[in-house]
């Protein structure tokens, strides 16, 4: 965020004489289980917290200027950072201060990866006196375990060593669109990763490929771990767009110390600024769902909602850990369990549009003969998908025929080819190797949809923004076949089914008849 005009404070601003008065203690606070427990037990214990603050998100009723909470801290010793018009805040201060502000624990953690971090074990609760304003306390918790994709591989059984550019196009009726003179051209698809790339890779794939070399503007500096990420996703954004600007967004600084969805937040609205109505693709993820409150992610679903309204739509890879994102990864190891059953939090917000995966086959040319959802049991891989544990379901999927959720957002949305046996190939290392997992196919359909995008704003369209409500208005009914269903397979968790289902949503695209479709909308909705 801007130090210029950039927050107001407990010691800004008159008060009234009422919001000094003293306020009732907070309720007992509740101790959190589940996979947050899990990540505590299997971290070291280090006593209290010496940082020098710590922080939690607070979740407004409104937008308003929160006095009652600002006059309330002030009281406490702690300080609100709040910009006019947020519906959140951040209360902060030493660690002792909000111990005894909310009557919780505040520790320090050392966890397996040697981080240390401060946590609470337990959730702080909303002063009464402050229900008014606030609705909801996000966790205190200093780290949020994130998840990295693994690097490409060499391929093993692969059918002709992956996709081409071309197979791909080919494989979700994208040919028709590029036949046509649609590129990408005027469109910017921004790409946010942990790790770097080497432009050596990228100007061997152009060349490989028969495409134009590209050069992507780099955002916060260029990380300094290359595990193929990053070049993964540039390329299969190239190799469906080759005119599209592209743009790589450093995101290590959001998982570097406290206070991540804040961190995210500021990131998603500087990448709006810089590029206004641009696609997004994220193959990373920061935390399963039940780690977390939604009060935590108050602040990314405000600075999401608000890109979507400059023209922004935005796709998140659901995960690679088969429908136990809670699992964490590489953050502890343990058989499975029911508190692993989770999904990624980010992807889990209703303005995201999640990405799940499939397991391809195609034709010697490409062509599309049937998919599954991915799933490698021996390997514990496969995709993402579930139920949210924090959002309530949108208004477009309260038609869904799905049992699970009790009226709870459901992820993923839609799918694309994820199986690291029937990937794309892309140029890692200065080696043609096969891109896999969900990571692939989020920056997969933010290719599609730069194509897609120039495609409506020639015939008198404009940037698509928040796709979700638009797909699952396609999906009840549209003049032409926009999805592949897909009907078989599963991840650990969940199974395909006829329409809808928890592990490949809506499922895979056709990408002439969606477009055509997604015309049809813009145009009954101006």
């Amino acid at each position: 965020m801007s130090v210029v005009g950039l927050l107001a404070v407990v010691t800004t601003g008159a008060l009234l004489a009422a919001d000094l008065r003293p306020f009732p203690a907070p309720s007992e606070p509740e101790q959190i289980s589940g996979p947050y427990a899990s990540l505590l037990a299997r971290s070291t214990h280090l006593g209290p917290a010496h940082a020098d603050h710590v922080q939690l998100t607070a979740a407004l009723q409104g937008s308003s200027q929160p006095a009652l909470l600002m006059g309330w801290a002030r009281q406490q010793g702690l300080s609100v950072r709040w910009r006019p018009g947020d519906s959140w805040a951040i209360v902060e201060g030493e660690p002792a201060a909000v111990a005894g502000a909310f009557d919780v624990d505040v520790h320090d953690y050392r966890g397996m990866r040697g981080q240390v971090f401060y946590a609470s074990p337990q959730q702080p609760a909303v002063p009464a006196a402050l229900r008014g304003e606030v609705a909801e306390l996000g966790r205190i918790l200093g780290y949020t375990p994130h998840r990295e994709s693994r690097p490409p591989v060499l391929p093993l059984e692969v059918p002709d060593q992956g996709l081409t550019p071309d197979a791909l196009l080919r494989t979700y009726n994208a040919e028709p669109l590029r036949d046509s003179g649609h590129t990408g051209k005027g469109v910017t698809v921004v790409v946010f990763a942990f790790d770097g790339f080497d432009q050596a890779d990228l100007d061997m794939f152009a060349t490989t490929f028969n495409l134009p070399k590209f050069v992507p503007d780099v955002v916060g500096g260029m990380p300094e771990a290359r595990r193929g990420e990053a070049t993964m996703d540039l390329e299969a954004i190239h190799a469906l767009a080759p005119d599209a600007k592209k743009v790589l967004v450093n995101a290590r600084s959001t998982v570097e110390g406290d206070g991540s969805y804040e961190k995210i937040a500021t990131m998603m609205e500087d990448a709006e600024r810089r590029y206004p109505g641009a696609i997004w693709s994220f193959s990373i993820g920061w935390g399963c769902d039940k780690l977390i409150t939604a009060a935590d992610l108050a602040p990314v679903r405000a600075a999401l909602a608000a890109a979507h309204r400059k023209g922004t739509t935005a796709f998140n890879a659901s995960g690679d850990l088969a429908g136990l994102e809670c699992k964490g990864g590489q953050e502890w190891s343990s058989p499975p369990s029911a508190n692993d059953v989770g999904v990624d939090a980010v992807a889990s917000l209703p303005e995201m549009t999640d990405v799940g995966g499939t397991t391809l086959s195609t034709d010697a040319d490409g062509g599309w003969l049937a998919e599954q959802s991915w799933f490698d049991a021996p390997l514990s891989q496969g995709t993402g998908g579930g139920v949210s544990a924090l959002f309530e379901r949108p208004e477009w999927q309260q038609d869904l025929s799905v049992d699970r959720g009790a009226g709870q957002r459901l992820t993923p949305d839609i799918a694309a080819v994820a199986d690291p046996f029937t990937g794309v190939k892309i140029v890692f290392n200065q080696q043609v190797v096969v891109g896999g997992g969900t990571s692939l196919a989020a920056p997969v359909w933010a290719g599609l949809t730069a194509l897609m995008t120039q495609y409506l704003k020639q015939r008198g369209g404009r940037e698509i923004g928040d796709l979700n409500p638009m797909l699952y208005r396609v999906a009840a009914g549209a003049p032409l076949p926009a999805f592949r269903d897909i009907t078989l397979g599963g991840n650990a968790v969940e199974v395909a089914q006829p329409g809808y289902d928890l592990v490949t949503g809506l499922g895979t695209p056709d990408v002439n008849n969606l477009v055509q479709n997604l015309l049809v909308v813009q145009r009954l909705t101006e």
